[in-house]
């Protein structure tokens, strides 16, 4: 039998391991990917999502976590960056590996997935979406980033997070003033460009095409301003709509230039309540130059 001072000394360590349990060195909260990825799931205020794409793509849940950035994709180009910034947890708002599901299963042997996967790993980097969370908050975090960027805030309509009445314009200048805030960015425009109007709606993303045109049926709709569609959808009931005299017009940003900015809010929203770790936003950009 032990003696009991050596009881009590061995109680005591076990006791001091546990009160130590999900601390890092510095005295800060417990820094693994998955803790970190709990937390932020729980300041969303949403409740448990089944099925959600939200999940770790790559990468431990325990790892402790270095630095995170924030992002709508993780390019080569972003992970290179995050590298660089010694930042591990990769905040991603779209797929990692160009389907929603990230399914890989036709990449077995494709050289393009199996570098970048490779970076991945050798990097010990972990890569979580972000994605049906940060829509569910309350209000909606990618929106609240794409009326910061727009600088729409005073012409909410009733607090509205996607109708807006502005000073009335054309839709020319109208697509200057968004030539302006995305510089990098091309737009595809239906309608006629000296249209007057005043009211607004956002659709960021790819919500599809039947709620673009539940939208532009509304008679207080004069423009749609979108993510993306597919060409032969939302395109075409807006190219008829704008033959047939009605006063409509589409303006697509693209699916990153309509979200990305959300994402932007959400490294300024992480920091409110992760303060020993660096959080920053790194820029994916567009995905392709128009000639």
């Amino acid at each position: 039998m032990k003696p009991q001072s050596s009881i009590l000394s061995v109680m005591f360590t076990a006791l001091f391991s546990l009160s130590l349990a999900g601390q890092n060195p510095s005295g800060g909260t417990n820094t693994q990917a998955s803790t970190i990825i709990e937390s932020i799931i729980k300041k969303t205020g949403s409740p448990i999502i089944p099925n959600t794409v939200d999940v770790i793509k790559e990468g431990s849940p325990e790892t402790p976590v270095t630095g995170i950035v924030t992002t709508m994709f993780a390019t080569m180009e972003v992970l290179k960056k995050a590298v660089s910034m010694k930042s591990n947890l990769i905040i991603v708002h779209e797929p990692l590996y160009y389907n929603h599901l990230d399914d890989t299963k036709q990449f077995k042997n494709d050289q393009v997935f199996l570098e970048k996967q490779r970076y991945i790993r050798e990097h010990k980097l972990v890569i979580w979406r972000f994605h049906d969370y940060i829509h569910s908050m309350k209000p909606d975090g990618i929106e609240l980033g794409m009326i910061a960027k727009l600088g729409w805030k005073n012409y909410a309509v009733n607090g509205s997070l996607d109708q807006f009445r502005l000073p009335e314009t054309t839709l020319k200048d109208l697509a200057q003033t968004l030539k302006q805030k995305f510089p990098r960015y091309t737009f595809y425009i239906v309608g006629n460009q000296e249209m007057k109007l005043t009211n607004v709606r956002l659709a960021p993303g790819a919500p599809g095409s039947s709620y673009h045109i539940e939208l532009l049926e509304k008679d207080n709709v004069d423009v749609l301003l979108a993510g993306e569609s597919p060409q032969w959808e939302t395109y075409e009931y807006a190219r008829d709509a704008v033959a047939q005299g009605r006063k409509k017009a589409v303006i697509f940003l693209g699916h990153i230039a309509s979200e990305e900015s959300g994402m932007d809010y959400c490294a300024d929203w992480l920091k409110s309540f992760i303060k020993d770790i660096p959080v920053s936003f790194v820029e994916s950009g567009p995905s392709y130059w128009a000639f």
